[in-house]
Parts: structure tokens; sequence; C-alpha cells
């Protein structure tokens, strides 16, 4: 069975209101549809980073995100993850203010996930900073995992 590890943004579509804003409420819809028919297709991973995110604002939105991820396998932050997040950043292939999504990238890669499902497309699912960021895992010895939306993991 492959693996994706999947990023904060995920839960955070798959719990919030409808948007109005119809660009976020076709990826609200999309991540409802892979969340129900397509997940139970992969072995799927949240981190510590991804806990962090979603316990980290309002009180009641933060127990929906949970209660989602509650039977999701936690990947340990180790001290691999942490010098891979380092070399990103050092690498300039992810800005210092987005560490996280380092982070993020860096846990993924050095447990070796398959995918990384995100809706973040400025600093993960970019194919400018995804060629950044394989240049460096590659560097480091490491592959680093297909990073995308669930739009593109819904399979054949």
């Amino acid at each position: 069975m492959e693996s994706v590890y999947i990023e904060t943004t995920i839960i955070s579509y798959l719990v919030s209101r409808p948007s109005r804003d119809i660009l976020v409420a076709a990826h609200q819809q999309i991540t409802f549809e892979w969340w129900a028919t397509r997940r139970h297709n992969f072995e799927c991973y949240i981190s510590q980073v991804v806990i962090d995110e979603i316990v980290a604002s309002d009180t009641e939105a933060a127990k929906k995100r949970m209660n989602e991820v509650k039977d999701l396998a936690v990947l340990e932050v180790n001290e691999e993850a942490e010098a891979l997040t380092e070399a990103m950043v050092r690498g300039s292939a992810i800005p210092q203010r987005s560490v996280r999504d380092a982070a993020h990238i860096a846990v993924a890669t050095v447990n070796s996930i398959d995918y990384l499902l995100t809706w973040n497309c400025r600093h993960l699912a970019n194919a400018q900073i995804i060629r950044k960021v394989s240049l460096v895992c590659n560097a480091q010895g490491y592959d680093m995992p297909v990073i995308c939306t669930p739009e593109e993991l819904m399979g054949v």
C-alpha cells in the first residue's frame, strides 16, 4: 500500500465551513471526496508539525481538526528531519519564514513517504519550489515524495 503524508491544509479544508470563494469551495469539495473515497487506499500519516498547526487556533475548530486525525499514525520529527529542514532553508529552497513547510517535506522525505498531500500551492505544491527542494533532498541522499493536491491523487 502506498503512503501519504497529510499536510495541515487538508485537515483545515476538511472541517472548515464551506467557503464563498469558488476556488476554495472547489478545493474543499475535492478534499471531502478524497477523504471519503480515496484515503483508505493509502497508509496515511501526519507529524507533530501538523498537530502543532491544527491546535494553534480556535478551540472548537482545533477539536474538529484533531478529531479527523486521531487515528492517523504520527511520524517523529527526528534529528534527520531537522537537518533536512535546515538544508532546505539554507539552500533557499524554502524561505526561513516558511520553515514549517520545509519540516513537512523533510519528515515525509526521511520516512520514505510516497506522497505529500497539500493545498499549500505557495511553498509546497509549487513546481518551481518542488524542483529546488528535490535538488536539496537529492544532495542530502534522499528522494522526496511526490507533492500533490487531492485532485491529483484521486486515482484513475
